[in-house]
């Protein structure tokens, strides 16, 4: 057995030394003709100059073994004595070459060709840190050339799909994303896609991308788009075929327009009309929804029957005429024709001859004319009489004090003109009392009007009780008489002089509240400043902050190209909303203004806008639009919606927007189910009335966005309220129930509230559109003794069946006593406006070295989708595969969404799952932050 072995070993190492002896075979025949011709000629079999290396001419190439079937490896070379194959670092034997030799006609040089044969069983049994490989070698006089490496490996095609297409149910004109992962393969298996067994050519057809990743992208889908979508896979050993999958492209129906009201179905007394509509505009198709809503709509109506006309009653005969004939007449008015009634019958007038009265034939004698002359003069005696007396009564007559506004009650200090009256005038309370008959006193002070809120007007008596009896006239440019409300502030200053004393009421000025006025002039309530704010950006990006709104912009690093600089504003609409609501549609964030629109960014930034919606794809229908610069509104997208341009997402209290232009943005609702519910913030203020007795409460219910509830604390601290109570959550549903707010649980002894305002309703529609302005109700609660400085009650604001919350208030009306509680946590006002890397939470080192591993594409899938669907990003990975980094682009979508905690925990987490980085990102510390940034600014030349 020894020998046997040894013999073996001979006989390899013979094998591996036979190219060498047949080289040396060939040396000792080439020296001894050199010795034969004095070495001046080469021998006839190689007509080669001396020193000159061997050419490849056709070099082994890469090769699969199909199947068990062998391949063969060639090489060609010229000049060349000997070529021999060496496969993994070993010859391969000498009797495996299939060698020819032949001459080139251009040159006279020697052409050898070579080739041999590499079965299965030979790739299988080599076992090697790399692919099998064969490489030829060439010698000619001087030396030896060597080919390139070709490597040699087994074809094969698994049979499952590592993902197969799903089929999906899309509206007409929207998104269509077929996802498809081949199964694994070498060489790697072309993908194409089939629809009912036809190829899809998306050359000829710009509405399908095939491009991306083996996924198929219809961008606005089309009825003819229907169908059964195949997925192919194929390469040199196999071809595979996915799953079907069946995509519907439906149409939601559409009513069309209304009919006319029909004639109404009566032609007299009370009936009805109608007017219908079709669901045709357009019909539903493939499943599509039928059109919600009534197709036939039913009023009342009623049709004027026609009345005849009746006369009324004869009147009594007139006096006899001196043509000696009376007459009496009658109206036809009982009822008098209408609606195309007859008209009455028979003459309206009688006439018949009479002997009394004027008639000339019944005076006797003359003394019936004097008799009847006298009546008439004293007839007009008596009415001369009458107008005598009353032009003489009225010329007598006079107020006793006339009050004249001679400042239109514009909210300044109002003068008040008492002139004095004539002695012994009974409206003087001190008749004694000589009065000065030559001086105009002039006496003043403030009407202290109720709370504009409370629209109740404090009496004048406190002002006037002390010339009770006499008349007053106010006359003003707002047409405003004492006891009528009206919401203004009148102020007066006091002057010096005889008036009559011994009285308890003094007419001193009465000075306002020293700490806050409470009631307010609306006409010098200041103006609200615009919510704006700006920044200066550059290459390094950074962040713009609106303070106590939730809105926010992201600039990403390298947005701006280099060298360039930009002012960035962003505001948000105060006044009234320019978006008007279509039909159910209601506005659920603020209006955000974001520039200059002209501006163009590389990659995509980050807006952030607090909504108010309970965000449930079941209840809501989201739209992000867009102002145009012609004013108009028009939809971006749909956040359910899949979409190349931008990308929508909602988190429960803001909606992070990826956008490449700036603009006006705004995001709306369209409720699917009466279960839609908007959240909204309830809140209650207090405040001191001008009356010392009475405390005033305004329970508000806006919007559940930080926006919203700042314009209601800014309108608050002008008219000097407090807030009683932290702000709650109240779900709102849209089930067209309104909402009822009471006052409950008020000491019975020490408050009390006026009649009929405990329990106060609000329509459903003044609610549901409450972000046109702050709805609020207000109460007007009154102490019994000015002792009582302690206020506590509940107040329930609750939905009809709804939901319903209780705000406990118990508070001191006296300020020095009250506690104040916070509005707004300051975290984001200190800051509006970041640049660099400070405003990023995620150093720049770790962000390049993240972006650097998932953009790169990984068989197990390792890569930025797994990225995104462990930072809860799973729709519409379409838009982020578009993108030339989609890692940095979700990395900038994660620093929108953490840009109050900065959660690098999670984000740690999220990597570790994924196994493709070790980072911890958690373990970071501040000093290393501050030398990442520092190194960064000094690659960056800063």
């Amino acid at each position: 057995m020894g020998r046997a072995a040894a013999a073996g070993r001979g006989a390899g190492g013979a094998r591996r030394w036979l190219p060498w002896l047949g080289l040396c075979f060939w040396a000792a025949g080439a020296a001894a003709a050199r010795g034969t011709d004095n070495g001046e000629v080469l021998p006839d079999s190689i007509p080669s100059a001396p020193g000159t290396l061997p050419h490849f001419i056709e070099e082994p190439d890469d090769a699969y073994i199909i199947k068990s079937n062998p391949i063969a490896l060639r090489c060609k070379a010229r000049p060349a004595m000997q070529i021999f194959f060496k496969c993994n670092g070993e010859w391969v034997h000498q009797n495996e070459h299939v060698s020819e030799e032949s001459l080139d006609e251009s040159s006279g040089l020697k052409v050898r060709e070579v080739f041999i044969n590499v079965s299965r069983q030979q790739v299988e049994d080599f076992h090697g840190p790399e692919d099998y490989w064969c490489q030829c070698v060439a010698w000619s006089h001087l030396g030896t050339s060597k080919s390139r490496k070709a490597s040699v490996r087994i074809a094969y095609l698994r049979k499952n799909f590592e993902q197969d297409p799903q089929g999906r149910e899309v509206p007409i004109e929207g998104m269509i994303v077929l996802h498809c992962r081949p199964p694994e393969g070498v060489p790697a298996a072309e993908v194409e896609w089939l629809k009912n067994e036809e190829p899809i050519d998306s050359e000829q057809d710009e509405h399908i991308d095939t491009r991306a990743d083996h996924n198929l992208i219809i961008r606005q889908a089309r009825l003819s788009d229907s169908g059964n979508y195949t997925c192919m896979a194929a390469n040199i050993v196999a071809k595979r075929r996915s799953l079907s999958a069946t995509v519907v492209v439906y149409v939601n129906g559409g009513w069309s327009s209304w009919t006319e009201w029909s004639a109404c179905n009566v032609p007299c007394g009370r009936g009805w009309q109608k007017r219908s509509r079709t669901c045709t505009n357009p019909a539903p198709l493939n499943g599509g929804a039928f059109c919600e809503g009534m197709s036939v709509q039913k009023i009342t109506c009623t049709a004027l029957c026609p009345v005849d006309g009746s006369w009324e009653v004869w009147s009594e005969w007139s006096v006899c005429s001196p043509e000696c004939e009376h007459l009496r007449i009658r109206e036809c008015t009982a009822p008098a024709p209408r609606n195309g009634g007859k008209f009455c019958e028979g003459l309206s007038q009688e006439s018949e001859n009479c002997t009394d009265g004027l008639c000339i034939l019944g005076i006797e004698n003359a003394s019936d004319i004097a008799l009847y002359s006298g009546l008439g003069a004293a007839v007009v005696a008596v009415a001369v009489l009458v107008i005598g007396i009353t032009l003489y009564r009225r010329s007598q007559s006079d107020y006793g004090v006339d009050v004249i506004d001679s400042s239109a009650l514009t909210g300044g200090f109002q003068t008040f003109n008492f002139k004095t009256v004539r002695q012994g005038n009974s409206l003087l309370l001190n008749p004694s009392m000589q009065p000065d008959l030559t001086v105009s006193r002039t006496y003043s002070g403030p009407i202290c009007l109720q709370d504009p809120l409370d629209k109740e007007l404090m009496t004048e008596s406190s002002l006037f009780n002390p010339l009770s009896d006499i008349k007053v006239k106010v006359q003003s440019s707002f047409m405003v008489s004492l006891g009528v409300s009206e919401r203004a502030e009148y102020h007066g200053k006091n002057h010096s002089g005889t008036f009559p004393h011994g009285n308890n009421r003094s007419f001193t000025t009465v000075h306002p509240r020293s700490k806050t006025p409470y009631i307010q002039n609306l006409s010098s309530l200041p103006t609200r400043t615009e919510l704006r704010t700006t920044g200066v950006f550059g290459h390094l990006g950074g962040r713009l902050v609106m303070p106590n709104t939730g809105v926010s912009l992201l600039i990403p690093h390298g947005a701006i190209p280099e060298e360039n600089s930009w002012e960035i504003y962003m505001s948000i609409n105060q006044g009234e909303p320019s978006l008007q609501s279509d039909g159910s549609e209601v506005l659920l964030s603020p209006e955000v203004t974001c520039g200059p629109p002209d501006m163009i960014v590389t990659t995509p930034f980050a807006l952030t806008i607090p909504h108010c919606a309970d965000v449930s794809s079941e209840h809501w229908n989201i739209h992000l639009k867009k102002r145009t610069q012609q004013g108009n509104w028009e939809e971006v997208m749909s956040v359910e919606d899949e979409s190349t341009s931008c990308y929508c997402l909602l988190d429960p209290f803001a909606c992070h927007v990826l956008l490449d232009s700036f603009g006006t943005y705004a995001l709306t609702g369209e409720p699917i189910t009466d279960c839609a519910v908007k959240q909204l913030k309830v809140a209650v203020f207090g405040c001191m009335s001008c009356n010392s007795l009475d405390y005033n409460l305004r329970v508000y219910c806006v919007d559940n966005t930080p926006w919203a509830f700042q314009e209601v604390v800014s309108d608050e601290r002008h008219q000097g309220g407090q807030l009683l109570e932290e702000p709650k959550l109240l779900h709102f549903k849209g089930n067209t129930f309104s909402l009822q707010i009471s006052v409950l649980d008020i000491p019975p002894f020490l408050w009390r509230i006026k009649p009929f305002t405990a329990c106060q309703e609000v329509p459903f529609s003044r609610v549901w559109c409450s972000n046109r302005q702050p709805l609020h109700c207000a109460f007007s609660l009154e102490r019994y003794t000015p002792t009582t400085t302690q206020l506590s009650c509940k107040i329930c604001i609750r939905q009809l069946k709804g939901h319903e919350q209780i705000l406990q208030v118990q508070t001191s009306i006296l300020e020095s006593e009250r506690e104040t509680i916070t509005f707004f946590a300051q975290e984001d006002s200190t800051f509006p406006a970041q640049t660099g890397p400070k405003a990023f939470k995620i150093p720049y080192s770790i962000r390049q070295r993240i972006c650097a591993t998932f953009d790169t594409p990984n068989a197990k899938g390792k890569d930025w989708q797994m990225l995104a669907q462990k930072n809860s990003i799973n729709r519409n990975l379409s838009y982020f595969a578009t993108q030339s980094s989609p890692s940095a682009v979700i990395l900038n979508l994660w620093e929108a969404r953490h840009q109050h905690d900065g959660d690098l925990d999670s984000l740690a987490c999220a990597l570790e799952e994924i196994g493709r980085t070790h980072t911890k990102l958690s373990n970071i510390t501040e000093s290393q932050l501050d030398e990442a940034d520092f190194n960064y600014s000094r690659q960056n030349g800063l």
